[in-house]
């Protein structure tokens, strides 16, 4: 550690690694909007007091929820300001105008009782749960994937945490995983594709924070009784399972009974689970065409089980960038999420005990 952080407040090194961006960065938040220290050693040495410290983390915050940075230096700066006495001109995101995640995580139960009710097959949920709102306009949605972004590039696992969850919140797992999530895996794996510093380390953080969102997102209500479940799993071989959670997680909102398996499940799992919880659909994705296997995905689409004169099968869906142009007669290919989760809401309901 070559940064002195002895003295009154911290070193502009020490702060920049405290909120995981670089110190050029903070320099030029100082020239730009002010945002700077309020304590300097003999006019050149910079230091960074309590005050000045929690400014640099709400700006840090609110341009992880999309805000932009000019109007979220405003909103840090008015929060440290002596009018900002009160309560609510204390809160960085009272100053600024929050994004719609932002809304809806600050205003609680309020904003969720504006959201349009869901179908009716999602009624009866919990009176703390209503149904999400909706998709995001493209702007928000672009909105929201600068902010995630941001935070992602200063790994800022806290930020990237707080926003996916509120957006799986606000808008359901379909509208978040299209619209946000998945842009904003693509952006940040080009772009440091395309560099020379290759920080492996974003896009890592960035899917692990994905998936645990998706892993934890609120239900609408619990599994329906009496339905046979979806299996979901990968290939043999196939370590990528971020979309089946996604679709795991949206079946979830649609109260369907799910058995996840996870990556890289082998045959022989697959089939014995198939056999044991006797599903109305097997959902098996493949990344790559080297994983994608077709004769395991009409294996299980032709397994049967049950009383002679009595006997049920599942259907089989593949899904994942492996099948394409690989597909076969007899096995399901949902073209999005969206589609899946309808397909497999439908083949749930229709197979209901």
């Amino acid at each position: 550690m070559d940064e002195d952080v002895s003295g009154p407040g911290v070193t502009t090194g020490a702060l920049a690694r405290r909120v995981g961006v670089s110190p050029t960065t903070l320099r030029s938040w100082d020239r730009r909007y002010g945002l700077g220290p309020q304590l300097r050693e003999g006019g050149r040495h910079r230091r960074w007091s309590a005050q000045d410290v929690a400014r640099v983390e709400a700006m840090c915050r609110l341009t992880a929820e999309g805000i932009p940075p000019a109007e979220a230096a405003r909103a840090a700066l008015a929060s440290a300001s002596p009018a900002s006495a009160s309560p609510a001109a204390a809160s960085p995101a009272a100053s600024a105008s929050p994004s719609p995640v932002a809304s809806a995580a600050s205003t609680g139960d309020g904003a969720r009782r504006t959201a349009p009710a869901g179908p009716p097959a999602d009624r009866g949920a919990p009176a703390d749960r209503a149904a999400p709102a909706g998709a995001p306009s493209p702007a928000e949605a672009r909105r929201e994937a600068r902010g995630l972004s941001r935070a992602a590039v200063r790994l800022d696992g806290p930020a990237i945490q707080r926003t996916l969850d509120a957006l799986v919140e606000r808008y359901g797992v379909v509208p978040a995983w299209e619209q946000v999530m998945v842009p904003t895996l693509h952006a940040v794996g080009r772009r440091w594709a395309e560099s020379e510093d290759r920080c492996v380390e974003i896009e890592h953080l960035l899917s692990w924070h994905v998936g645990s969102s998706l892993r934890r997102a609120p239900r609408l209500r619990e599994e329906a009784a009496g339905r046979p479940p979806v299996v979901a799993g990968c290939v043999p071989g196939e370590l990528h399972s971020l979309a089946l959670e996604a679709l795991v997680a949206a079946l979830g909102e649609r109260a369907v009974p799910v058995r996840m398996l996870g990556a890289a499940v082998p045959a022989g799992a697959l089939e014995a689970a198939v056999r044991r919880t006797g599903p109305c659909a097997v959902v098996l994705w493949s990344q790559t065409r080297s994983s994608a296997n077709l004769p395991l995905a009409s294996g299980l689409a032709r397994m049967t089980w049950g009383v002679r004169g009595a006997r049920s099968s599942a259907a089989v869906a593949v899904g994942g960038p492996g099948w394409a142009g690989r597909a076969q007669a007899g096995l399901l290919r949902p073209g999005s999420l969206g589609e899946a989760v309808d397909q497999l809401t439908e083949l749930s309901r229709s197979r209901a005990h």
